[in-house]
């Protein structure tokens, strides 16, 4: 079974799953991620802790992030944002973009198109 088949494969055409289902991978900063993977996209729900830096970057997908809980300060080319709950943002491919973790815990949905290969590896 490859890796974008693990879960739930409902159809041929669908899968369905639960966050509290899929395994919990805690990386090296702390953060906790768990993926949900499509053949093409992938949504990652990571909970990271309060005041985590992310080392800005680039990469040549294409990624959306919805901030579910927290508040998060952005830097997105050279411009700098703060996002909240409910804030919906897209990073265009190759967009260089980092983010700070403000002083609570915060919880985001990240989709990347394709998929982050480099999330797959252990």
């Amino acid at each position: 079974m490859t890796e974008a088949k693990k879960h739930h494969l409902v159809s041929k055409h669908s899968q369905v799953a639960n966050w509290n289902e899929i395994p919990i991978e805690t990386l090296a900063n702390g953060a906790a991620r768990q993926l949900f993977i499509g053949e093409n996209l992938m949504m990652c729900r990571f909970v990271f802790p309060p005041n985590l830096e992310t080392t800005a970057h680039e990469h040549h997908h294409e990624q959306m992030t919805m901030v579910k809980r927290g508040k998060v300060r952005f830097i997105i080319g050279e411009d700098e944002i703060i996002a909240e709950a409910g804030d919906v943002l897209r990073f265009p491919s190759h967009c260089w973009h980092g983010a700070t973790m403000l002083d609570e815990e915060v919880e985001l949905i990240d989709i990347f198109s394709p998929i982050r290969e480099d999330f797959l590896t252990k």
